[in-house]
């Protein structure tokens, strides 16, 4: 017994760093499959194997190059896909959360969704608010109130040509279309405006400077989906990015489903293992 220990002592760490590092490889490629995240995470990789080969077969300038590469990568997938990230490692492990509330919250999330990709997929333009903290009443009051509980339909209702209330944004508060054919400021002049941004996009901007809400924007032109948060706008977001956006902001609604998405009840309501 002692002798059979001894000859698979040496095999027992490395087989089980082995098997970490494929169920963490796991995780990331069943979470990033399929998804505009996994094309980066694919192209990584094979920087690594090329830095592997460089370190194999002795080629320093190569080694060099992909060792900074490699450091610099790390740093920008962090940021680039911060809550794609945010959203994998929330879910390992996770507490306190009802079950029936994040059911409704996701399928709010699918019904947003759905909507707002039909709208892009038939060019039909639209600027769509979601409340955070910050009131957006100053604006809701200047418009049409509605207080309608949301869903797919109305909301792209509002937004055909025909509609008389197609020409503004359209504010949501939990689970609520509150108004629509909403006025907004339009953003100062700074480096996120180019000169292929409509009305649509500069507005949503400029909401996104002076309040935390989410603007979300579909173009008429191109039928890209554009996200604008903090005064900050990225545009062409793709489906899966999309949900992890409004995710790694919004939580599921405790309560009554008209109340706001609030984040710090959210943060408090995590508890990781």
């Amino acid at each position: 017994m002692n002798v059979f220990l001894q000859a698979i002592g040496p095999y027992v760490v490395p087989t089980i760093e082995v098997l970490v590092i494929a169920a963490a490889l796991y995780y990331l490629l069943s979470f990033f499959w399929n998804t505009r995240a996994m094309d980066l995470f694919l192209g990584f990789m094979a920087f690594l194997l090329i830095s592997l080969f460089a370190t194999v077969f002795g080629f320093p300038v190569l080694q060099r190059l992909m060792h900074y590469f490699v450091n610099s990568a790390v740093i920008a997938i962090l940021v680039i896909f911060q809550p794609e990230l945010r959203l994998a490692l929330s879910k390992l492990s996770v507490k306190g959360k009802k079950i029936e509330e994040l059911s409704d919250f996701e399928k709010f999330l699918e019904s947003l969704t759905h909507s707002v990709y039909r709208m892009a997929e038939k060019r039909i333009g639209a600027i769509i608010l979601i409340e955070n903290q910050d009131s957006l009443d100053e604006f809701a009051l200047k418009s049409i109130l509605l207080n309608a509980e949301f869903s797919s339909e109305l909301l792209e209702s509002l937004f055909i040509s025909s509609s008389p209330l197609h020409d503004g944004a359209v504010i949501i508060r939990g689970t609520t279309i509150v108004a629509a054919s909403v006025i907004l400021p339009l953003a100062d002049e700074s480096l996120q405006i180019s000169r292929s941004m409509g009305t649509r996009h500069r507005a949503a901007l400029g909401i996104s400077q002076i309040r935390d809400s989410l603007a979300i924007v579909v173009s008429e032109e191109t039928g890209r989906v554009s996200v604008a948060r903090d005064g900050i706008m990225t545009r062409g977001v793709k489906i899966d990015r999309f949900k992890g956006i409004v995710r790694s902001i919004f939580n599921p609604p405790k309560g009554e489903l008209g109340k706001k998405f609030a984040i710090t009840d959210w943060l408090r309501s995590w508890k990781v293992e």
